[in-house]
């Protein structure tokens, strides 16, 4: 069996987030491919959140060394501010120096035929990149979200960084991964001479964190219709203004009301600002916000709703949110509000939901909204897409690439 070293942030017990399915899962599914995982995580102390509930899904006998790792906010915070140049690239640049002398242990040890880092956590690729070239291990940069585009990140010295690293990760890296389309697009015209070193390894969901759920159990709120959007409400990326706009227009038209339809947002994170909207604009009672739940309880939720909501604007036209493909087996109707020229948008429309309008667009949210409530007919997402959104899918996929590497002569 052929060896990678990953580098990876969100791993459990890391609660509150999506981001751990992708390496976790990863992790899972090589073996049966011909790839032993051995993983350099962050110290549980850097989650702001944890939760044992996926602790078990670690395969047994996988090498997991955890990482001295502080978040700069939380730990080296007076009175809740800090140097800026502790928190370069991010808030957990001290994971870097925690990391990097247990990687170097790891690779003396184990004989890793690859490294593989993930973002968004930028520090992961430079404790990536920096092993690397320390080794001369190759190095695979997985990149679940552009790294730099054009206002992001707002701060001008933060945005910087990000690109000093993102640079040298496409220029450096053996083989550059990406999630969507669209950031294949934005990397190929960033990086001409690196475009025969991206590929695209989507997100995806796990079967068997389906095994033995009911897709007909009782509805969420007998008697009305659930709506509900499953995880971080981004108050930018995701922002519900128009959508509570067209809420408030449904309701002074009588064509909506609380007892007819409940929107719930579980685990959204940005609670304040969600409900800060919903009040500015009347329709605090619509909105239901739920706490987090372990995930097998969350993909359970999402099986009984009678719409998922996904919202994506503008500003992240080449992302698609991880949850869609666990929207996508969890079988239900799906509405989507989200620009029409980007990825989430052409993910929607493969997978057959009709459903759609723009997120910055009240006329548009309305008259959807309208037909919901008018009992407009309502179709799960095609079937015929759902398998080869598997993780074991994507494991597959990338454990080609790394044959491929190692059967590249060396550099």
């Amino acid at each position: 069996m052929k060896r990678v070293l990953m580098i990876a942030y969100h791993f459990p017990p890391l609660a509150g987030s999506s981001g751990i399915q992708r390496t976790l899962r990863f992790a899972k599914y090589l073996p049966e491919f011909g790839w032993t995982p051995l993983v350099l995580t962050a110290h549980p102390i850097a989650y702001e959140q944890t939760s044992p509930d996926q602790l078990g899904e670690i395969p047994t006998g996988t090498v997991v060394m955890r990482a001295p790792a502080l978040n700069t906010a939380r730990h080296l915070s007076f009175k809740g501010r800090y140097p800026q140049c502790l928190a370069l690239p991010d808030r957990w640049a001290g994971w870097w120096a925690g990391a990097v002398p247990p990687g170097l242990w790891m690779i003396h040890k184990y004989r890793p035929d690859l490294i593989w880092s993930t973002y968004p956590i930028a520090t992961a690729h430079k404790i990536g990149g920096t092993l690397h070239r320390l080794t001369g291990v190759p190095w695979v940069a997985d990149f679940r979200d552009p790294m730099v585009e054009a206002n992001y990140p707002r701060d001008p010295v933060v945005r910087e960084s990000y690109r000093r690293i993102e640079t040298y990760a496409v220029n450096h890296a053996a083989l550059s991964v990406c999630t969507s389309p669209g950031n294949i697009r934005l990397y190929s015209e960033r990086y001409p001479h690196r475009a025969d070193r991206l590929n695209l390894i989507e997100n995806g969901y796990d079967e068997e964190c389906f095994e033995g759920l009911d897709p007909g159990g009782a509805p969420l709120n007998p008697g009305k219709l659930t709506l509900l959007h499953s995880g971080i409400a981004y108050p930018s990326e995701r922002n519900p203004t128009h959508f509570f706009a067209a809420l408030r227009r449904l309701r002074e038209a009588h064509a909506l009301s609380p007892e007819r339809l409940v929107v719930r947002f579980r685990a959204p994170a940005h609670e304040a600002p969600l409900l800060a909207i919903a009040e500015q604009h009347g329709v605090r009672d619509f909105i239901e916000i739920a706490p987090p739940v372990p995930y097998r309880d969350a993909l359970a939720e999402m099986m009984r709703a009678d719409l998922l909501l996904i919202m994506q604007a503008g500003n992240c036209n080449d992302q698609i949110p991880a949850k869609f493909y666990e929207y996508l087996r969890a079988g239900r109707p799906i509405l989507g509000l989200t620009d029409p020229k980007g990825d989430t948008a052409r993910a929607l429309a493969a997978a057959g939901v009709e459903l759609t309008a723009p997120l910055d667009d009240t006329d548009a949210i309305a008259a959807l909204l309208r037909r919901v409530a008018d009992g407009a007919a309502t179709s799960p997402p095609t079937a015929a897409l759902i398998p080869a959104a598997s993780r074991r899918h994507r494991t597959a996929q990338l454990a080609g690439h790394f044959d491929a590497l190692c059967a590249r002569p060396p550099a």
